[in-house]
């Protein structure tokens, strides 16, 4: 199969759920953009760079721990999930890894990383961006 249609709506298909008792909408839970950051994407400058990604455009690094993706598709609004996937728990001496809620728009966020409560970039880890497209 190349490509499923919905019958009441060509956009909209439903899937039923384990048990054959509820249904979920297949274009809700796709990610829409993801981005796995890697620092030695970058040649080895310190810096995290884009290891791969999904529907982005650019990552731009605003300095220490700080971020913006810009989505090559823009979301329908600013009113989508970004989770996050930290390399290690940052309390213990890890990076954490997180998207400000505050700082989405319909084609970028930010994303901010810290070490030990302070800006720093990450290792590794990825965001991942759940909603509706444009």
């Amino acid at each position: 199969v190349d490509k499923f249609t919905g019958v009441t709506t060509a956009g909209s298909i439903d899937v039923t759920g384990e048990g054959n008792s509820t249904t979920t909408n297949l274009q809700q839970g796709l990610a829409k953009c993801w981005v796995k950051f890697d620092p030695t994407a970058l040649s080895g400058t310190g810096t995290t760079g884009v290891g791969d990604s999904l529907n982005l455009t650019s990552m731009t690094d605003n300095g220490s721990g700080n971020h913006t993706i810009t989505i090559n598709n823009n979301m329908n609004s600013a009113n989508y999930s970004t989770p996050t996937a930290p390399n290690a728990d940052y309390t213990s001496g890890g990076v954490g890894v997180y998207a400000g809620a505050n700082l989405h728009a319909s084609g970028t966020f930010d994303f901010r990383s810290r070490r030990n409560n302070a800006a720093a970039d990450t290792d590794y880890g990825g965001v991942t961006v759940h909603g509706d497209l444009a």
